[in-house]
């Protein structure tokens, strides 16, 4: 399987369970309302979210908005789309660029057919509430989190493996007399003219 195929299942599993839950929550649970699946942490709350991930600009004039987030939208879909094109062929980075793409993939769709976003995953603890969220939502955030790990890691594995250099003196004198006339004549090659 390529690596884009990959990407792409993984897209359109998370898009297919985004959409799906959304409209089982819009045809089943009347706007605003709650149903707690766990006393004091966990509900279902049917809330239309005209601005960004976990509410964020919720207050802020609509059409901007709306405009801006579809813009941002079509651009990491795109990066997503043209990182994953380039040939990372690290499963862990192409699991990490399906979950963002399903999920950017996933809000785009409502924004364009909704003018505003379905959200329905009401966590709260006591006092304290976090604003309702959606899969796509969750996908991106679980998505860009992964991808920011695994890359440090390979960043961390890159900066402690060692580095190219020219071989020892002794692993010189071992080398035959083909490779010797070979390292020569790069090394000529190379040479500046005069």
């Amino acid at each position: 399987m390529r690596d884009r195929t990959g990407v792409l299942l993984i897209a359109a599993a998370v898009l297919a369970l985004d959409q799906i839950t959304k409209l089982m929550v819009s045809a089943w649970i009347p706007f605003q309302i709650r149903i707690d699946l766990i006393d004091n942490f966990l509900a279902l709350t049917h809330v239309r979210n005209t601005g960004a991930a976990f509410g964020l600009l919720g207050d802020a004039p609509v059409a901007p908005v709306r405009a801006g987030l579809v813009v941002v939208s079509v651009l990491a879909i795109g990066l997503i789309w043209a990182y994953a094109r380039q040939g990372w062929h690290e499963p862990r980075v192409m699991a990490t660029f399906g979950l963002i793409l399903g999920g950017a993939l996933g809000n785009l769709i409502d924004r364009l057919r909704l003018h505003y976003v379905v959200d329905f995953i009401d966590v709260h603890w006591g006092r304290y509430h976090w604003p309702s969220f959606n899969v796509a939502d969750t996908a991106i955030t679980v998505g860009a989190i992964s991808l920011f790990i695994v890359m440090a890691k390979q960043g961390e594995v890159e900066k402690d493996s060692p580095m190219m250099t020219e071989a020892p003196p002794e692993e010189c004198d071992n080398l035959s007399a083909n490779e010797t006339s070979v390292k020569k004549t790069a090394a000529e090659d190379m040479a500046p003219l005069n």
